[in-house]
């Protein structure tokens, strides 16, 4: 079969015509044995008569010419702007004045990678399979929030070998050495994708419950008084720490968590936490860790402000408040 939608087979158009040409049958009789319309029968006989065997395969509908096709001009600053940003349709589309949709289809036409499969530093293609479409939200800003921790490594002073792709002798040495792991703690509501995060050393019961404390008291502070309900992974910071479940009670909501591997379930932070990454921790090579946690309250504001949101089509904070 040529394409999924052809009505018939190669073998399908051969029975057409033995039965139309030797057995000398009505045109509209077989069409109906075979479940195509007589138009359809009329073509593929046009085409037998006209170039035998060959004229059953199935053709491209493509045009032979495309004048009003995007300039070869705009698909190279397309082009260009992708590998700049590694960003979206949308703010390519921002970026370079070409519609979002005409983005995606020279995306498509040049067969780039979705985000989602490349690395967030290079560029380059690393994954070889996407995260399933179905999606869920919620219908009010607080009925939900989704918490997660996303742990970093802490970055050598002097930035390391990225700091110094050279590798001279300090930033060797650095840059092999232990030096630990930073904990970026984040909240997130479901329905404005309003986001909070913060950096710890650790990602225990206590941290977390302090966190979502002072998640709470930001959301307050930008119109959403009242959280329903958190949900979460099993960690066991959620899942048994005491310190977080006496948080949860204390802002009056209800604790859930995911089905065991099933993080798509809580895919709201996970997608904040790949964006953290992105643009924000692998952005740009950073000279110290300070330097780049110093870095993650001026990116949350622009997040939160001014960041459009493909997912809602606005800025998180537009959809708590539409009038803003």
């Amino acid at each position: 079969m040529g394409h999924a939608n052809a009505p018939l087979t190669i073998r399908g158009k051969v029975i057409l015509i033995h039965r139309v040409v030797v057995d000398n049958r009505p045109v509209s009789h077989v069409a109906k044995e075979l479940g195509i319309s007589r138009q359809c029968a009329h073509r593929w006989l046009h085409r037998y008569r006209h170039s035998g065997i060959d004229g059953l395969r199935e053709r491209s509908s493509r045009p032979h010419s495309c004048p009003r096709r995007t300039s070869l001009e705009h698909e190279e600053q397309v082009l260009a702007a992708r590998k700049q940003l590694r960003a979206g349709s949308f703010r390519i589309a921002l970026a370079t004045g070409v519609p979002t949709r005409t983005v995606s289809r020279i995306l498509a036409r040049y067969h780039v990678p979705p985000l989602a499969w490349c690395d967030p530093v290079t560029g380059q293609l690393i994954r070889s399979s996407r995260a399933t479409a179905a999606r869920y939200e919620r219908e009010r800003p607080g009925e939900l929030v989704h918490v997660d921790v996303k742990k970093l490594g802490r970055i050598p002073d002097g930035g390391g070998w990225r700091g110094d792709p050279e590798q001279n002798r300090r930033n060797h040495e650095t840059g092999h050495g232990r030096v630990g792991f930073d904990y970026v703690h984040g909240v997130i509501d479901d329905h404005t994708r309003l986001a909070y995060a913060e950096i710890h050393p650790d990602e225990k019961g206590t941290t977390a419950a302090g966190v979502l404390l002072r998640a709470a008291e930001f959301f307050a502070s930008v119109g959403i008084p009242k959280i329903e309900r958190v949900i979460s992974d099993n960690a066991f910071a959620y899942r048994k720490s005491a310190a977080f479940k006496a948080a949860v009670a204390q802002l009056g909501a209800q604790q859930r968590f995911i089905k065991p591997h099933c993080p798509w379930t809580n895919g709201k932070i996970e997608r904040l936490n790949r964006t953290l990454a992105t643009e924000w921790a692998y952005r740009q090579p950073f000279t110290s860790n300070q330097e780049r946690a110093a870095a993650l309250d001026p990116w949350l504001n622009y997040y939160n402000t001014e960041r459009i949101h493909t997912g809602i089509g606005t800025t998180p904070i537009k959809r708590v408040s539409p009038t803003s």
